[in-house]
């Protein structure tokens, strides 16, 4: 009965692993797209991407990507992490989850 314990734990871990990746790349397209907007077109991207990233832990930074930060009267984000194995920072199942986040610009003058 003991390896059974172990294993429904072990997969519930798991699951509260994806449902934390998904929750973590939601709110960092969401602190992208929130710098983003604040700042003229040119710098856009670099801005969203830093942004985006910050609030990451180093595990979850690493395989975090900004696939897109951009848009014209909408400014959209799109966030993409690893699923870890349970540990982050050790072994990356091949899942990926995204983020996608946007709001109006703001209008410069």
């Amino acid at each position: 009965m003991t390896p059974v314990i172990i294993l429904t734990l072990v997969l519930m871990w798991q699951a509260v692993l994806v449902g934390y990746a998904f929750t973590l790349a939601g709110n960092a397209a969401d602190e992208g797209v929130r710098a983003g907007t604040a700042v003229p077109r040119s710098e856009r991207f670099g801005v969203c991407q830093s942004a985006a990233l910050k609030d990451l832990s180093g595990a979850w930074r690493e395989g975090a990507t900004v696939e897109q930060c951009d848009g014209t009267g909408t400014v959209t984000a799109d966030v993409s992490l690893r699923v870890p194995v349970l540990f982050p920072g050790s072994i990356d199942f091949p899942v990926t989850v995204h983020g996608h986040a946007g709001t109006v610009e703001e209008v410069k003058h």
